[in-house]
């Protein structure tokens, strides 16, 4: 069995994919994970605990239980998404489909309202007559 070259043994023996002459570890997966990611995932290995963050999910609301609202928007403003995990990035999107959908709710409600008001305006003007 012909063992991989010293560099491209990883953490505890693991084998790394192959890098190309334009420094790509052979595409997929670890090409799609942005530094931060992949830095929080080989701190995870190095220490011996679990790939997944769940510590994120006890340190307050999670952005799944965040209400919509004005707090909602400002934590998807503050977030650095490359620095999320793809967990974190998931809860990440629904949240910020929630907000939006929320939003959209209160702009119809609202040209609603402009536009009966209109209306209204009109009737009670000639009622007065």
């Amino acid at each position: 069995m012909e063992m991989p070259p010293p560099e491209a043994v990883g953490p505890q023996g693991f084998t790394l994919p192959p890098v190309s002459a334009d420094g790509n570890a052979g595409g997929g997966l670890l090409k799609a994970m942005s530094p931060g990611v992949v830095d929080y995932l080989f701190r995870q290995l190095v220490s011996g605990r679990p790939a997944e963050d769940v510590q994120w999910e006890r340190e307050g609301v999670s952005l799944a239980a965040q209400p919509e609202g004005a707090e909602l928007a400002r934590r998807l403003a503050e977030t650095d998404i490359d620095a999320l995990t793809p967990t974190e990035l998931f809860h990440y999107v629904r949240a910020a489909q929630r907000l939006a959908s929320w939003a959209e709710d209160l702009r119809q409600a609202a040209v609603g309202r402009y536009c009966h008001a209109g209306t209204d305006a009109r009737q009670s003007g000639r009622n007065r007559i």
